[in-house]
């Protein structure tokens, strides 16, 4: 398939239905419901019959407005709108009334597709006086939809045996917005376009080639589709013709891995933060011939993804850990693992190293959802764990004088929906500044800080926190971490204390943090720190739904206690 000469998103999940010669393979499976499969034939046929009835409701350029945890349902409503030729609007389903109230009154969707009553409680009271919301379309029941027109998905009549469709959508046409969930102030709306997310694939293809079966590839989705991570995911998944699970919720994971044994999972840097202090965790509980065994798997694991040749001895040696020690680790995955893909943040080097060598090949890549999302990923024959790969062809990246890393390409966003005055402020003569700072080494990208995320001291050297949160993190005594001192002295920490470690002493903190510091540069050691009991969450406001800290509000709502620390 050459995905250059394809037109749209929808152009392409029929070309793959067409290919199919059993179309009654599944195509999605919903791990919550194992009876619930779509097949091919399913999937397309729920596809036609929900576009004839969307049609009805929308016009050309019309948003919709889709708010679902992970489902097949999400799947087959996103091709409807675009079929239908309105553009899809994801919402997280953690956010907080006022976000929903935001993103409504800016896009001012025509439709909303709404997985359950849960979700509708959330936005009742917002939609009851917007006359531009015509129709509601639903995933299972609701109650009281008051003055709305609202249609169950599931009550709409399979019929539809070919695409009826004759849609003219172009590679420029808008796909969807996707407002991101921002680390300070409203979210902005990015508008992806066909040929940019299809320009993701092309680049994506590349990537998994050498991991590709004949057989269906099966993908464990747990990210939520409304991260533009997880949402372009979706249409790899199609272009490689996949086996399609969706996860039952985070605290599942490990679990639904059992359940479906996945060969590749994409997931954001927590997760295999979370893995690493696990896995790390009970390795440090091991005595004799098993502790020796994993240290020296560790080690011949970091010779090899650091490219140092084995000597004879430590071949046949890495070969017996491959079977008696990697094997049984990969089996607590489900078995089948071919990869982690890791993006949505910065990995710490630590945690790929760690995870690379114990036999769980993690890639790492880079973007944001201004570029629909991926701009560069490390294939699997040549990790390097401290970049985050080549480019993606089609993309044109460059270092500008600052060290800023700029993108130009089909797979940068049309714009920001609604707001020309922050579009011209990061796109410029089709450059898009992306905020982020790096260096090539050899081809490969490498992220060295955020623009805004540094700190600079008063002797005007400039800091990353983020590496420093990074070495707070992976020890075992702290979950969570925020570093301060712009224009200060020296630099103080926020600790929130891991939930096994609640009980510790001030002598041991003082301790950890001394060994920590030890790691550090003079100038990147924490002088003082403060602990708090509340644990940084989605609910509370104080992380992202893709799980990154919202390091302003926090500084603005501990300001008292960083600034009694000088």
């Amino acid at each position: 398939m050459e995905l250059n000469k394809i037109n749209s998103l929808t152009e392409l999940f029929f070309y793959q239905y067409e290919k199919q010669n059993n179309k009654d393979k599944i195509l999605l499976s919903t791990l919550k419901e194992p009876k619930k499969n779509y097949s091919w034939q399913k999937t397309f046929e729920t596809i036609n019959n929900l576009t004839e009835e969307l049609k009805k409701y929308v016009n050309k350029g019309d948003r919709c407005l889709l708010i679902s945890e992970n489902r097949p349902e999400w799947f087959i409503s996103d091709f409807s709108i675009m079929l239908s030729e309105s553009i899809t609007v994801p919402a997280y389903t953690t956010y907080a009334e006022r976000d929903y109230e935001y993103i409504i009154n800016d896009c001012k969707p025509s439709v909303i597709f709404i997985s359950n009553n849960e979700q509708f409680k959330k936005i009742k009271n917002i939609i009851k006086n917007n006359d531009f919301i015509k129709k509601i379309f639903s995933f299972e029941k609701l109650e009281e939809v008051n003055n709305k027109e609202y249609t169950n998905i599931n009550n709409l009549i399979l019929n539809s045996k070919k695409n009826n469709f004759n849609t003219k959508i172009e590679r420029k046409s808008a796909a969807c917005i996707i407002y991101t969930s921002g680390t300070q102030g409203n979210p902005k709306g990015v508008i992806l376009s066909h040929g940019g997310i299809l320009n993701n694939c092309e680049g994506a293809i590349e990537i998994l080639k050498p991991l590709i079966t004949n057989d269906q590839t099966r993908f464990l989705t747990w990210l939520p589709l409304s991260h533009s991570y997880e949402h372009t995911v979706q249409f790899v998944q199609i272009t490689v013709d996949a086996r399609v699970f969706y996860a039952e919720s985070i605290d599942k994971l490990i679990k639904n891995m059992n359940d479906c044994s996945p060969e590749i999972m994409t997931a954001v840097p927590r997760f295999y933060q979370n893995l690493y202090q696990k896995i790390n965790a009970s390795f440090n509980k091991t005595t004799g011939v098993k502790k020796n065994l994993i240290k020296k798997m560790l080690s011949l694991g970091h010779k090899k993804i650091q490219k140092k040749p084995l000597n004879f001895l430590e071949k046949i040696q890495d070969s017996i850990l491959d079977k008696i020690v990697r094997k049984k680790i990969k089996s607590q995955f489900g078995g089948s693992l071919k990869t982690f893909v890791s993006g949505g943040g910065a990995l710490d080097k630590e945690v790929g190293f760690f995870l690379n060598a114990i036999g769980l090949p993690t890639l790492q890549g880079y973007g944001l959802t201004e570029t629909s999302p991926v701009v560069s990923c490390n294939p699997i024959n040549d990790i390097r764990v401290e970049t985050v790969g080549p480019p993606f062809r089609g993309n044109e990246v460059k270092i500008a004088e600052d060290g800023e890393i700029l993108v130009k390409g089909e797979n940068v966003m049309l714009g920001y929906w609604n707001n020309k005055e922050e579009t011209d402020k990061v796109l410029k003569n089709g450059w898009l500044h992306t905020g982020d700072i790096g260096v090539f080494e050899n081809t490969y990208l490498k992220i060295t800080d955020r623009k805004k995320d540094i700190i600079i001291t008063p002797g005007g050297d400039n800091i990353s926190p983020i590496k420093i949160e990074n070495e707070l993190v992976n020890s075992e005594l702290f979950e969570q971490s925020i570093v301060y001192g712009d224009n200060k002295p020296f630099l103080v920490a926020l600790l929130v204390l891991s939930e096994d470690k609640k009980s510790s002493t001030e002598d041991e903190i003082k301790l950890e943090i001394e060994k920590i510091n030890k790691k550090l540069s003079k100038i990147e050691n924490i002088k003082k720190y403060f602990t708090i009991n509340e644990k940084f969450s989605i609910e509370n406001g104080m992380l992202t739904p893709t799980l990154k800290l919202k390091r302003y509000k926090i500084i603005q709502k501990y300001k008292n206690n960083f600034e009694k620390l000088y």
